[in-house]
């Protein structure tokens, strides 16, 4: 058969505009990148207030939903009823209804029409596979059955691709509700296939399936302050903007399967065998994970499937979402956490590929992410936090999609493991960005995943002290910042605009977060602005300009230049040493640096971070902080002990230090500093970013002092400042951002004397743990 490479990364092409960095003084080398934002940010009004607050008269709509489905397994089709009320509380009359039709993305003929650039010589099978379905009608997409008011009469609709406008026959005016249903259904995809978020996924070595239904209703779209309708069409990466309400629904599956969902079961006495349900109560109490549903049993019902259904009943209220995942493989585990004195029931779902990791990790990883977001955030407020091992990574209301399988043997690579864990935390994290502080995903892809990869970062360092973050740490983004200007876009920018997806929406905001919190504002002011954040819009809809203004109003620092640099501009740190002149005072003498020498210096394995971050450093320091795996030895496996020595490896470098050199003063200048040292710096901004300049000195008696200057200096010159430094001793060497916290991209430019920094492909070599499964060799199997 011949075979078909896959195209490395593909682009989305979008149309929405970016947000513009205005800069007043454009031709000048001074007055741009410490202007006040000014008439970027949209105009405060008495719905969002200057101060990021929401205002005296801030609203949002509501819609609230009744469901009946059927999931046909043998047919792969989804039937369902659905009755809404939706509440309008704006000012506005409105005449029509905006709702999203996700799954049309999935029909060849009703989905967004956005095409892609694609070439012949790097064509995937799948991308030629789209090519052929796209000529024909390959039956998927939503049907509207109908849809009636309460009185029965049927309502006016037009379908325009993944969305759907229903026009009233009477206005809907302010402060007063709509009762309406629509009848539906639709053939589900096959997920690996078509790559979409929700569908099922076929087992040929058992004849089982595993469903993950999301995007599977008819969704109101937001009708905000800020924008009116948001009706952009879903097109694949800009996910989803969605309204607040609360959700009873009624799944009816075959009977043999198990069902987790959005929300708390109401009638598990009825679903459950008194066996099951007597672990359900068990479990309620427990300190560890009690399967509900065992191996045996699993593998026991793919193999004896029942006959017949069941009907399972979720209700949660006050969520944006609804999602469900319905299968006879899954073992079931489950646990409480505590937050705040309020009982969370943290739970697993995976096949029989997937038990030696989940068994062990997914459910103590779901409940160590509630409570650590808890602490940076507000506390969760739902009753319940589900982690679904479905081979992708997904996120709704209290359950999302993850991977992480075994090898055949239950072996496993660390790059699985911690892959797994950190998509668990990083999909679990999604309760709170956006599921609870509800931005609109479709238009800023970044201000859901980029701080909710911040916050997963920071819950990474609270499991594992060696746990290797990729997003996070400042040293790991500056692979990106140094692309080709023609290959970045700003942080504010559309998501369906973005090349450079995951650094643009993920890891950038995260590491920008990251150095406020450690360099510029510090933990304490940074992390008090952050919880106000979270506060002040759970359960609303938050814009860019709401948390700026809240961070700035908060901690009482101005951080436009910041805003300004890292969110709407492209520009790198890089920060040149460009040089050091050294004056000895009082004797006379020149400073003479030593001779170049060569130490050689132990480096970790590839699997634990290159470099020992600040933010590690600290934690580790922080006597308050106790990790995870310290704490519970069980979590300690193999490569637990494998990242601390306890199983041997080996790796070294070497680097060069010069001796410093200084001329003299004249003798009356000698006379009154005798015996101190002027060391005049000179600094070159080659990236553009501005930034703190951090200096680490190193003294001939082999002391070291940090001086850390914000990043105002820069001020009155953007381009370029000398200053002078007063020293009681002799100074040997000097280092700008010893701990790399400026994500300065080219670090050898940095000392004073000259050291040989590690080639490009050595820094990327040890950074390619990636999450999810990995290729290459298993040392736990070997």
């Amino acid at each position: 058969m011949r075979k078909l490479f896959i195209l490395a990364g593909i682009t989305t092409l979008g149309f929405a505009a970016q947000a513009q960095n205005i800069r007043n003084n454009p031709g000048s080398n001074h007055g741009n990148d410490f202007e006040q934002l000014g008439t970027i940010l949209p105009t405060p009004n008495s719905y969002r207030t200057a101060s990021g607050a929401a205002g005296p008269d801030y609203w949002q709509q509501r819609a609230d939903y009744r469901i009946k489905c059927a999931l046909d397994e043998k047919a792969t089709r989804l039937t369902g009823t659905e009755t809404i009320t939706y509440y309008n509380n704006s000012p506005d009359p409105l005449t029509y209804l905006w709702l999203q039709l996700d799954e049309n993305q999935h029909s060849a003929s009703k989905n967004s029409g956005y095409q892609v650039a694609s070439s012949a010589s790097k064509l995937s099978l799948g991308e030629l596979e789209k090519m052929d379905r796209a000529q024909t009608d390959d039956s998927h997409g939503v049907n509207i059955i109908s849809i009636t008011g309460a009185d029965g009469k049927a309502l006016p609709y037009t379908v325009n691709k993944t969305m759907m406008r229903i026009d009233l026959p009477v206005t809907l005016k302010p402060r007063q509700q709509l009762v309406f249903t629509i009848k539906w259904n639709y053939k589900i995809s096959d997920r690996q296939k078509y790559n979409g978020r929700g569908g099922y996924e076929y087992f040929p070595e058992d004849g089982n399936m595993l469903f993950t239904m999301a995007q599977w209703y008819p969704r109101l779209c937001v009708y905000s302050d800020f924008q009116g309708w948001q009706n952009h069409q879903f097109a694949g990466s800009g996910e989803f903007a969605l309204t607040f309400g609360n959700f009873q629904v009624e799944i009816t599956v075959p009977a043999d399967h198990v069902v987790g969902s959005t929300g708390e079961c109401q009638n598990y006495a009825s679903v459950l065998n008194s066996t099951r349900l007597a672990r359900w109560q068990k479990a309620q109490t427990s300190k560890e994970p009690v399967e509900i549903v065992t191996l045996a049993e699993a593998k026991q019902a793919e193999q004896q499937k029942a006959s017949g259904t069941k009907t399972w009943i979720f209700k949660a209220d006050n969520v944006r979402d609804f999602a469900w995942t319905s299968s006879r493989k899954f073992v079931w585990d489950a646990m409480p956490v505590t937050v705040e004195k309020k009982k969370v029931m943290c739970m697993s779902f995976y096949g029989k590929e997937a038990y030696g990791l989940y068994r062990r990790f997914s459910t103590k990883a779901v409940a160590h992410t509630i409570k650590s977001y808890s602490q940076f955030t507000i506390p969760y407020p739902y009753p319940v936090a589900q982690s679904i091992e479905a081979s992708n990574g997904m996120e709704y209301p209290m359950i999302c999609f993850n991977y992480g399988r075994t090898e055949k043997d239950g072996t496993y690579t660390e790059a699985t493991k911690n892959g797994m864990i950190g998509v668990i935390i990083h999909e679990v994290g999604h309760n709170f960005f956006p599921m609870i502080v509800n931005s609109d995903e479709r238009q800023w892809t970044w201000m859901d995943e980029g701080l909710n990869t911040f916050t997963q970062y920071l819950t990474e360092e609270l499991w594992d002290n060696k746990f290797p973050s990729r997003r996070g740490p400042a040293w790991a983004i500056t692979d990106y910042m140094k692309l080709p200007k023609n290959q970045l876009e700003p942080i504010m920018t559309n998501s369906e605009n973005i090349i450079q997806f995951g650094p643009n929406a993920y890891s950038k905001p995260a590491t920008g977060l990251n150095i406020l919190r450690e360099t510029i504002m510090g933990r304490e002011l940074f992390d008090y602005a952050f919880k106000e954040y979270a506060r002040r819009w759970a359960f609303k809809h938050p814009t860019p300009a709401d948390l700026f203004r809240t961070l700035e109003d908060a901690s009482g620092e101005d951080l436009d230049w910041f805003w300004r640099g890292w969110f709407y501009g492209i520009d790198p740190c890089d920060i040149a040493l460009d040089s050091v002149k050294g004056y000895v005072l009082g004797d006379g003498k020149k400073v003479m640096l030593p001779e170049p020498k060569t130490e050689k210096k132990k480096l970790d394995k590839p699997a634990v971070p290159e470099f020992d971050d600040i933010s590690k450093i600290r934690n580790r320091n922080d006597k308050s902080i106790e990790f995870l795996t310290d704490k519970d030895t069980s979590l300690q496996d193999f490569y637990w002990k494998y990242d601390r020595g306890l199983v041997p490896y080996d790796s070294t470098f070497t680097y060069d230090y010069t001796d410093p050199a200084a001329a003299p003063l004249d003798d009356s200048t000698s006379k009154k500093f005798a015996g101190r040292y002027l060391y005049e710096l000179s600094f070159t901004n080659k990236g553009g970013l501005v930034m703190p300049v951090i200096i680490e000195w190193t003294y001939e008696d082999g002391s070291k002092e940090t001086e850390k200057i914000p990043a105002q200096i820069w001020r009155k010159d953007e381009k370029h400042f000398d200053k002078v430094f007063l020293k009681n001793k002799a100074v040997a060497s000097v280092q700008l951002d010893p701990l790399r916290e400026t994500a300065d991209i080219d670090v050898s430019n940095n000392s004073w004397p000259a050291v040989e920094v590690k080639s490009r492909f050595e820094v990327y070599k040890s950074k390619q743990a990636v999450r999810g499964q990995s290729q290459g060799m298993n040392p736990m199997q070997k």
